[in-house]
């Protein structure tokens, strides 16, 4: 029986079960994070098995993104931090989305779209040293003194209080943390009371205890990846969830010198038999990893042989029997045997967050 032509498997378990030891090991609410499709396992189903595991709330980065899973039934609170200039929130409203506020406009939209929509459900977000978004310091007063006053004549509730780590350091971290703490007493002292506080993810969630507060926000250890460069996956206790593979869809037999792929970067230094392999830098396969991503076919491995193209890219699998259809793993638990996400982005000199948030549309993804 032929493998599939490409596809990725998500195990919605993993996830569910990744979601349940983060609770265990940090003691507070899960955040999972579902922002750019899961970070491509798949948006809607990725909440459902995290919620499944005890996720209390689910995040995303944009409007549009929560508006998706509440057309696809998802009815569990959801936050939203990242808006267009102008953004309005009327939308967000009307579907119960939580929006992240970063600014004293952000803040005047929100409490101009309650009303008919009802309060308008709000985290306010506290620049602590990232240089991205939040409010700054020098606005906490004016800012916070404003979102306190919409609350008490009921244009906007203040659901949350949150900032985001660089992961530079625990230094670092900690010192943000203090900002954060900062914030929070001035948001105290004008009568803010948030009923969640946030500021770790998967890292800090994991190794700086003391950033845990309310709630936790979990993206890549959701999915089983770990955020550390010395750690592993199962070294914390986290299962990869996606499994990339494809069918060897030709096979050549080549004499010593041919040329392999484009650029002829590669050249066969004996007769030997190469693999096509139907996924390219369209599907998300890095071209950055040319020469150096791992594969596994039949239990051996093997690495990616001159440059990955579009669609394709070519295994050099010496004297191995290899045929027309047999399964190719990309990358996927490596306690089962699979090259890691981890190490085609060391391959690719990326990360592996970027390895399986770009595996593209054309890839199906199948629950399992």
């Amino acid at each position: 029986m032929n493998a599939p032509f490409r596809e990725a498997t998500i195990d919605m378990d993993a996830i569910a079960d990744n979601t349940r030891h983060i609770r265990r090991v940090t003691g507070v609410d899960v955040i999972a994070v579902v922002k750019a499709n899961a970070y491509g396992h798949g948006a809607a189903s990725a909440a459902v098995a995290a919620l499944s595991g005890g996720a209390t709330r689910l995040g995303v980065a944009e409007i549009a993104e929560g508006l998706d899973l509440r057309r696809q039934g998802i009815t569990a609170p959801i936050v939203a931090w990242l808006h267009e200039p102008g953004q309005r929130f009327e939308t967000a409203a009307a579907n119960r989305i939580e929006v992240g506020i970063s600014s004293f406009d952000q803040l005047e939209a929100a409490g101009a779209a309650a009303g008919a929509e009802g309060v308008v459900d709000v985290h306010l977000k506290l620049e602590t040293g990232l240089s991205r978004n939040g409010i700054p310091p020098r606005d906490w007063g004016r800012v916070l003194a404003e979102a306190a006053r919409l609350e008490r004549i009921g244009r906007i509730r203040i659901i949350g209080l949150f900032s985001h780590l660089s992961n530079a350091s625990p230094a670092d971290d900690r010192d943000a943390l203090a900002r954060f703490e900062e914030g929070t007493a001035a948001a105290t002292s004008v009568g803010i009371h948030p009923q969640i506080r946030h500021i770790a993810a998967t890292a800090a969630a994991i190794d700086l205890p003391e950033t845990r507060l309310d709630a936790v926000r979990i993206g890549i250890g959701l999915y089983g990846l770990s955020p550390f460069d010395d750690r592993s996956s199962a070294e914390l206790g986290l299962r990869p969830a996606m499994t990339l593979r494809g069918a060897v869809a030709a096979v050549r037999r080549v004499p010593a010198g041919a040329g392999v792929s484009y650029g002829y970067d590669h050249r066969a230094d004996r007769d030997t038999t190469l693999a096509l392999v139907p996924l390219g830098y369209a599907d998300g396969i890095p071209r950055q990893a040319s020469g150096r991503g791992p594969v596994a076919i039949g239990g051996r491995r093997f690495a990616v042989t001159g440059r990955v193209a579009m669609d394709q890219f070519i295994v050099d699998v010496g004297d191995t029997p290899v045929s027309v259809g047999d399964e190719v793993t990309i990358f996927g638990d490596p306690t089962l045997g699979a090259p890691s996400a981890t190490e085609w982005a060391n391959a690719a000199g990326t990360i592996n967050y970027d390895i399986v948030t770009r595996i593209g549309n054309r890839v199906p993804r199948r629950s399992a």
